[in-house]
């Protein structure tokens, strides 16, 4: 971030508290994959807030204010936007502290229980935002997604060909998607994008919000970057979801528990993919660090998913004779 930029940054925020930018202090409060980045300000008093810096050459910050102020207005936890300078891609926000929910992945009954407290979150998420303001997640879209696996994550980063059977799951993971009721969906509802303070979830990085399935968040959250549930866990989780789903209308009640564990799992697949091709693009045009040797975890993630559906059992051989030897030895190669 260039000095000019900072300083105009701070600037800003001062102007916002009627102060000079010698009342106040910035300090770095982390970035994420984006161009994003957070200050923490603190004013005179001591009290702080976020400042997000947004550079609108790299990162449209209209979506984020739009949705993040209706979700307010509806009573959902996500950070208060104070003011906005769209223009230049400033933002004052809410300061949620610095503990996001993996920090409390201490034991699995920790775990258990913070994640159940977020499938609520994600149950009122989707009772009380509509969906009709947000886009669509589409076929097309969904398909965009899938195929960033074959491009980056195959073609780029290993130099592989996709096997005769990936036109046919690609199909039928964004079909069993398209099935789905249409929710408000957050589209990364990760452990590191809900932040906990005074005891409660918040929801951050909303921008890509989507109208999209309904099991999208759930396996956002049960196939994330820092646990892997049994397949156990992983059935329990998603029945729990299911049936205060049902209980509350957003499943209808022909809707059994096994058939939204197969949708489950066909989502986690399509997320799974979609996530190997990010991770790899976000390497190798991106030039962002740290993201490949995170790849065998969501190799985890979609071998879990693919065991639970036999009809691609053609598909999940090859992940286990091709895909992990390919990317284990690439991985390899790549270590000093």
């Amino acid at each position: 971030m260039s000095s000019s930029r900072i300083d105009a940054l701070t600037q800003w925020a001062a102007e916002q508290h009627g102060l000079n930018q010698a009342d106040i202090t910035l300090e770095p409060a982390g970035g994420d994959a984006s161009f994003r980045r957070y200050f923490r300000l603190t004013l005179p008093g001591g009290s702080t807030q976020v400042v997000m810096d947004a550079p609108p050459a790299q990162e449209d910050s209209t979506p984020f204010v739009a949705i993040g102020r209706r979700w307010y207005a509806a009573g959902l936890p996500v950070p208060q936007v104070h003011a906005a300078n769209l223009e230049d891609g400033f933002l004052l926000l809410d300061d949620l502290g610095n503990t996001p929910m993996q920090e409390h992945f201490t034991d699995e009954s920790t775990v258990l229980g913070y994640v159940e407290s977020a499938l609520a979150l994600i149950a009122e998420l989707q009772n009380r935002a509509s969906p009709e303001p947000l886009p669509g997640y589409d076929a097309p879209l969904l398909t965009r997604e899938l195929d960033l696996f074959p491009e980056w994550c195959l073609g780029e980063w290993l130099g592989l060909p996709a096997p005769e059977c990936w036109g046919a799951l690609r199909e039928a993971l964004a079909q069993s998607a398209l099935k789905q009721p249409i929710v408000s969906v957050h589209r990364d509802f990760d452990a590191m994008n809900l932040m906990v303070d005074q005891a409660r979830l918040y929801m951050i990085d909303f921008q890509d919000a989507v109208a999209g399935p309904i099991s999208y968040d759930v396996i956002s959250l049960l196939c994330g970057r820092y646990w892997r549930f049994t397949p156990a866990q992983f059935a329990r989780l998603a029945g729990i979801f299911h049936d205060q789903a049902r209980r509350d209308g957003r499943l209808s009640a022909a809707s059994s528990q096994e058939d939204f564990i197969t949708q489950c799992h066909a989502m986690a697949a399509q997320r799974s993919l979609k996530v190997l091709g990010i991770f790899c693009r976000l390497t190798l045009r991106d030039h962002k660090s740290g993201y490949l040797a995170r790849l065998p975890h969501f190799l985890d993630h979609l071998e879990d998913s693919l065991a639970a559906l036999p009809e691609h059992a053609h598909f999940a051989q090859w992940v286990r004779t091709t895909l992990r030897p390919a990317i284990v030895q690439r991985l390899a190669d790549a270590t000093p």
